[in-house]
């Protein structure tokens, strides 16, 4: 997985690459260690004048053969929102997963259904 960081309004220290790097472990199992997939990640303060409140932005877009996914989150502190855009993203690939695995399966089942269907007359000749 090629892996883009961008900061925006922050300077990228060895610490938070590191922290972003460690994060990202577990999406890349996911994504199956795959070179052809392309991780953008963008951090940034939303605002250089505020002091309180959400100021810290992280953002991961995940492109790939068959992936597509996305996801943002503001907090407090950069670490925080590091972690909860990490959580968003490994919902929503689990969930494209699911739905991938789903529609396998039924559509595995409908063909043998059909083919039950159309196969059933050897049965009661025989019998």
């Amino acid at each position: 997985m090629n892996t883009n960081i961008k900061t925006t309004n922050i300077t990228l220290s060895p610490a938070i690459s590191g922290y972003v790097a460690k994060r990202l472990e577990k999406i890349e199992r996911i994504a199956r260690n795959d070179p052809t997939v392309k991780c953008d990640v963008e951090l940034g303060k939303t605002t250089d004048h505020h002091q309180k409140g959400d100021i810290f932005r992280a953002e991961i877009h995940i492109v790939g053969k068959d992936l597509n996914a996305y996801a943002s989150s503001e907090e407090n502190d950069l670490f925080t929102a590091i972690d909860s855009v990490r959580d968003e993203i490994l919902q929503e690939l689990r969930s494209k997963k699911g739905k991938k695995l789903s529609l396998i399966r039924r559509s595995g089942t409908r063909v043998k259904n059909i083919l039950k269907g159309l196969w059933s007359w050897r049965k009661s000749s025989s019998a």
